[in-house]
This record gives C-alpha cells, sequence and structure tokens, in this order.
C-alpha cells in the first residue's frame, strides 16, 4: 500500500451498519411487536394468550439478545453519536429539508428511550409476564398514556423517515423517481404504524375490543 493511499472510512461501514439494523432487525422487531399487541383489538384473552406464546418460543433468549436487543442497542447509541457530532445520514441529498433531518434526529431520540422505558417495564420487571390487565392498568395513568402515545408516533414517524433513508443510502432508490416513490412508502408506513399503535393504545384504555368476533 502507497503511503500516501486513504485509510478506509471506518465510519462510513458503521453508519451503513446503522442504517441497515434500522430496518433488520429494528424494523422488523416493531412491526412484529405491533402485530402481536394488536391481539388487544380482539380481546384481553387473545391477547394474554398471543404473550404466552411468544414466551414459550425455543432458544427465545438467544433470539432475542442476538437478533433484536444488541442491534438495536447498537443503532440507537451509534444514532445519538451521529447526532452529537452532526452527522447526517441524509445530508448528501440536497432535496432532502432541514426541519426532517432534525425531526429525524429528535424522534430516534424519543425512539430509544421509550422502547429502552417499554423493554424494561414490560419485559424485564414482569419477565415478559405482563397482562393485558397490567397494561390497562398502567394506561389509566395520563403521564404513561402521554407517554405511550409520543412514543409511538415517534417510532412511527422514525421508521418511516429510516426506510425513505435506508432505500436512497444503499443505491436501492438512484433516481429521482424511486427516491419519491420511496418516500411515499416511508409516508404509508409511518402512517400505518401511527394509526395501528393509536388503536391499540385505546383498546387497552377504553377496554375496547373492535375486532372480538374474531375470537367468537
Amino acid at each position: 500500500m502507497s503511503a500516501t493511499a486513504t485509510p478506509p472510512d471506518a465510519s462510513y461501514l458503521l453508519r451503513k451498519l446503522h442504517s441497515f439494523t434500522g430496518i433488520l432487525p429494528v424494523g422488523a422487531f416493531l412491526a412484529e411487536h405491533f402485530w402481536s399487541n394488536s391481539a388487544a383489538l380482539v380481546s384481553a384473552a387473545k391477547y394474554n394468550e398471543t404473550s404466552r406464546d411468544l414466551q414459550t418460543i425455543p432458544f427465545r433468549l438467544v433470539v432475542e439478545w442476538a437478533v433484536i436487543f444488541l442491534p438495536m442497542l447498537f443503532h440507537g447509541v451509534y444514532g445519538v453519536y451521529i447526532w452529537l457530532r452532526g452527522k447526517s445520514n441524509v445530508s448528501a441529498y440536497p432535496w432532502v429539508s432541514n426541519w426532517l433531518y432534525t425531526a429525524q434526529r429528535y424522534t430516534g431520540l424519543i425512539a430509544f428511550v421509550y422502547i429502552g422505558w417499554h423493554l424494561y417495564t414490560e419485559r424485564w420487571l414482569t419477565h415478559g409476564k405482563s397482562t393485558y390487565a397490567d397494561v390497562a392498568q398502567l394506561l389509566q395513568n395520563p403521564y404513561a398514556l402521554a407517554f405511550m402515545l409520543v412514543g409511538i408516533l415517534a417510532s412511527s414517524f422514525h421508521l418511516g423517515v429510516g426506510i425513505w433513508n435506508f432505500l436512497c443510502k444503499w443505491g436501492l432508490a438512484a433516481t429521482v423517481q424511486a427516491q419519491r416513490a420511496a418516500g411515499k412508502l416511508g409516508v404509508v408506513v409511518g402512517f400505518t404504524f401511527s394509526l395501528v399503535g393509536v388503536l391499540i393504545i385505546l383498546s387497552f384504555r377504553l377496554n375496547w375490543h373492535p375486532f372480538e368476533f374474531y375470537y367468537k
């Protein structure tokens, strides 16, 4: 190697990995989490049944740490590092507005705190055995309700923008037309996750089960 050769940019690889882990497994975890928690829209019994089934998956702890917790921790910690260093993953694109960049960073921080709090209270403190009644009781507290709603909306927004960013940064949306389509996909994902999340919260808060006929 020549003495004047440029050394490899490790931060480039880390930013690529950070972008990837925002989709897999963090995005996939959010999708699965919203999907399983949507059982609350059927009935309390269905929610408790789904929760028990998830806790009996073989090798659950290995899968959780290797595929979910550690990648999620990397994504959150490195995301905060990027934010503090002022390095944007999308600022190279002149059509990205400043407000979107700022909102993405703040919602990422909120989502990181929210997911950490949620895992701590619903996974570690209860050993994954919290019931519908436990969550419903928690959400009677207006502060917990507000925090949960803000966390869900922030996580959904962050994932939607993250999908758009990922497709652009990885060259999967290289043309202007493809980038616009990626942006529309991000909007659909963010809106859908937000809607489902709010409906789940309403189910716990109001003991509301609009799909209860599924369980009869």
